[in-house]
C-alpha cells in the first residue's frame, strides 16, 4: 500500500510540474468570422479561441485543449507590445504550416495579451 501511494504521490507531483511548465513560441492573430472551425465545424465557441500549428496539432489531438498564452516579447523592433496580462483560448482550429506562429490566436484573445499593431509576438503558453 505504501508503494502505491508513494507511485500516486510521484504521478500528481510530475503532472503539477508539467501543468506550470511554460513552453516558449510566436503568436499571430486571425480575424473573424472563426466558423467554421476544423475541430468543431459551425459550432461557436467564442472569441477567447486558437488555431495550432503543426507544433502542437498532433493529428486533431489539440481540439478542445485549453491554453494559458503571455505575451514575453516583440518578434521585431518596435514598441513593447505586451500588456502584461494573460488569457486562456481553447484550440479550434488547424493553422497550416504558413501560419506563421505557433498558435494563431483570435484576435480578441491577442488583444488581450499585446496591442494588435504588433501582428506577432514571443509568447510563453502551457495547458
Amino acid at each position: 500500500m505504501a508503494i502505491v501511494k508513494a507511485i500516486l504521490t510521484a504521478v500528481t507531483l510530475l503532472g503539477l510540474v508539467s501543468l506550470t511548465a511554460a513552453i516558449s513560441g510566436t503568436a499571430t492573430f486571425y480575424t473573424p468570422p472563426y466558423v467554421p472551425s476544423s475541430c468543431y465545424g459551425y459550432q461557436n465557441n467564442g472569441v477567447m479561441i486558437a488555431a495550432a500549428s503543426n507544433v502542437i496539432w498532433n493529428n486533431r489531438a489539440a481540439c478542445g485543449r485549453r491554453y494559458s498564452v503571455t505575451c514575453t516579447g516583440q518578434t521585431n523592433r518596435g514598441p513593447w507590445p505586451c500588456t502584461g496580462r494573460s488569457v486562456i483560448v481553447k484550440i479550434v482550429d488547424y493553422c497550416p504550416s504558413g501560419c506563421g506562429g505557433t498558435m494563431d490566436l483570435s484576435q480578441e484573445a491577442f488583444a488581450q495579451i499585446a496591442d494588435l499593431d504588433a501582428g506577432k509576438i514571443k509568447i510563453d503558453y502551457h495547458q
